[in-house]
């Protein structure tokens, strides 16, 4: 049977054993920084016992053992109740996530500093060895899952996290302490002709140490060779993306959280595989909306953003918010529809910000590498949105983004085109700004 199966359902066996536990303590007030930190200053204890073991007792008398590996136990079940507390008293944050990682890893080194001082106290040099080993390989385990999952991937698994190793070091050490009440602290089990003894009662925790500091070590590893594949594999997909500047990013990204709103109707697959550059779309030209100042359009579909003067009830510019931007959906028989608060706030809206009268700076969300300004033309005496590119001031009518390929999470913008006129001579304009 697959391990991770049988630890998850022994984990869910516990959990609804110790649930009744937990709620009493969120009734009571307790949250899961305050459990946690209870987890801590029971390790510490731990270490405090087997400090007082090995200068208190002697080489023969394990009763501290035992009672360290009793509390132990006890500290390890606030591992898991500070978890149950959070999630059932709905109290998760990301703060409490890394307060319980470390103050995890400082309950674990006072645990090992406990059992190491003991061990080298009472000349189980070896022991005290493999406790050092087994001490390095549970850092190991905790940092290269952090350390892979600070660079994007994650990285679990393996035969030694951090549940087994409480529960190893405990058991091993009650038992080792439990034992000696029957065989003896200095029990020797010798072989004939084996010039030393194979097996003392200390063995029962020197053993399981050893085995952790094998397993341990692997794990971390595991872990490693796990990360790096997933790294590589990452690094690849990056290195076979479309390449894009900063501010194509910027609007792949927008389109990314957009994704679900301007492909409204349309089924994408999860992940989608490079495709050919699309056909152009025929888009229409939209007619009859007072007041429009320009358009925007852009693949996969004709959906349409209008930016229009807005005019309050007097016939009078807002000067608060002077566009007002809104879409016509062609793919639903043409409906109005507001902009949604991503689609306003992080892609197609602007913002407007007066310097002159009749004059505005607008900033669109997406994109502001181009200035645009509202002001009237000296022309007809009425407002229009210009843009000023390559030295040329455009009276814009419409803006185009051009999506040739890529994929479905990381689409390639090939161009933003703006149509309109020259605002000095009026002749027809088209330029496209490479991204």
């Amino acid at each position: 049977m697959n391990f991770t199966l049988v630890r998850n359902a022994l984990q869910a066996g516990i959990y609804k054993v110790i649930n009744p536990f937990v709620r009493l303590l969120i009734k009571i007030g307790f949250t899961p920084n305050a459990v946690t930190l209870t987890g801590l200053l029971l390790n510490v204890g731990v270490a405090i016992i087997f400090i007082v073991g090995a200068e208190e007792g002697n080489r023969g008398d394990l009763r501290y053992v035992g009672w360290g590996g009793a509390l132990i136990l006890f500290a390890g079940l606030f591992d898991m109740l500070d978890g149950q507390v959070a999630r059932l008293g709905n109290m998760k944050s990301n703060y409490g996530a890394l307060f319980d990682s470390v103050l995890d890893r400082y309950s674990e080194l006072f645990t090992f500093l406990g059992i190491c001082y003991y061990l080298v106290a009472h000349h189980y040099l070896l022991g005290s060895l493999f406790a050092f080993i087994a001490l390095i390989g549970s850092m190991m385990v905790s940092y290269t899952r952090a350390r892979a999952e600070g660079l994007g991937v994650e990285c679990k698994g393996g035969l030694m996290q951090r549940p087994e190793r409480v529960v190893l070091m405990g058991v091993s050490a009650l038992a080792c302490g439990l034992s000696s009440a029957y065989l003896g602290g200095d029990y020797k089990l010798f072989v004939p002709g084996v010039p030393f003894h194979v097996f003392e009662t200390m063995s029962i925790l020197t053993f399981p140490i050893t085995v952790m500091a094998v397993l341990s070590n692997i794990t971390a590893v595991s872990r490693l060779r796990q990360a790096g594949r997933a790294l590589t594999l990452k690094e690849q997909e990056a290195a076979t993306a479309p390449a894009a500047t900063p501010a194509a990013k910027k609007l792949a990204a927008t389109l990314l959280l957009l994704a679900g709103s301007l492909l409204a109707g349309q089924p994408q697959p999860a992940v989608a595989a490079q495709q050919p550059s699309p056909p152009m779309l025929t888009f229409p030209v939209p007619t009859g909306i007072p007041n429009q100042l320009f358009y925007l359009q852009r693949d996969p579909n004709t959906n349409t953003i209008i930016y229009q003067l807005n005019l309050n009830a007097a016939g009078q510019l807002d000067e608060d918010e002077p566009i007002h931007v809104f879409w016509v959906r062609y793919t639903e028989h043409g409906e109005h529809k507001e902009l949604n608060f991503i689609q306003r706030k992080f892609a197609y809206g602007l913002t407007a910000r007066k310097v002159a009268p009749d004059k505005y700076v607008l900033k669109f969300a997406a994109y502001d590498k181009v200035p645009f300004y509202l002001m009237k033309s000296s022309v007809d005496n009425a407002f229009h949105v210009f843009a000023v590119v390559a030295n040329r001031q455009i009276m814009l009518s419409r803006v185009y983004l051009r999506i040739e390929g890529g994929t479905f999470w990381v689409p390639n913008v090939k161009y933003i085109e703006l149509k309109g006129w020259n605002a000095a001579t009026r002749a027809p304009v088209v330029e496209r700004l490479a991204v």
